[in-house]
């Protein structure tokens, strides 16, 4: 008797459209938790597109399921994690080629410009660290395409309003309460910056030790 195949349980990263303010402080984290040697957002396993003033949104592995860019790669340098799908990707084979970003139909993994290597988000282990690091709390981990495309497609639904919003605004020159929203976001932004850089200052002196 043939034993049915267990289907992986998927979880990534997904972004709220609505409420991302394409500050960046995802691909910060990433960067921080994977040891980079400077912030480079290039080096990122995650992704922020700045589309426009009001629409932003980031962009990381989905582990999909027969995942094109596994396909894709002439190396057979990336496999898929059994267990949750995530990408496995052997530096020792990996050229660097393009092909798995090419392939990849949601932006997910890239090059990392210092190494020439396919670099892809692993989840932190199960501890995310732009989602904990996201001012906005814009980030969540979800477990399928349509959950993900869900919050993507109501954000856009937004977009038209807040567009006219964002010109009305503009053309009343009325600046007092985009500057006080702002001034929340940055003081969100400044916190997080300020833990994130003291856990690289930690990590290098313990390097030092």
């Amino acid at each position: 008797m043939q034993v049915a195949k267990t289907e992986q349980k998927r979880k990534f990263i997904s972004v709220d459209p609505a409420k991302c303010i394409g500050c960046g402080i995802c691909e910060y984290a990433c960067t921080v938790e994977k040891g980079e040697a400077i912030w480079n957002p290039m080096r990122s396993r995650i992704r922020v597109i700045r589309m426009t003033p009001v629409f932003n949104f980031a962009l990381s592995c989905r582990g999909c399921q027969d995942a094109r860019c596994v396909k894709a790669c002439p190396e057979k340098a990336i496999t898929q994690s059994e267990e949750n799908g995530l990408l496995i990707i052997d530096d020792l084979k990996c050229k660097g080629c393009d092909w798995c970003v090419q392939a990849c139909e949601h932006g997910g993994i890239t090059i990392n410009p210092e190494t020439g290597k396919a670099i892809a988000c692993d989840l932190c282990k199960g501890d995310p660290q732009c989602k904990a690091a996201c001012p906005e709390e814009a980030l969540d981990m979800v477990e399928s395409d349509e959950a993900a495309d869900k919050r993507f497609n109501e954000a856009l639904t937004k977009l038209p309003q807040q567009c006219e919003q964002m010109t009305a605004i503009a053309k009343s020159k009325d600046w007092k309460p985009l500057l006080a929203t702002a001034e929340k976001r940055s003081e969100k932004v400044s916190q997080t910056l300020e833990k994130l850089n003291k856990k690289t200052m930690d990590a290098r002196l313990k390097q030092k030790a």
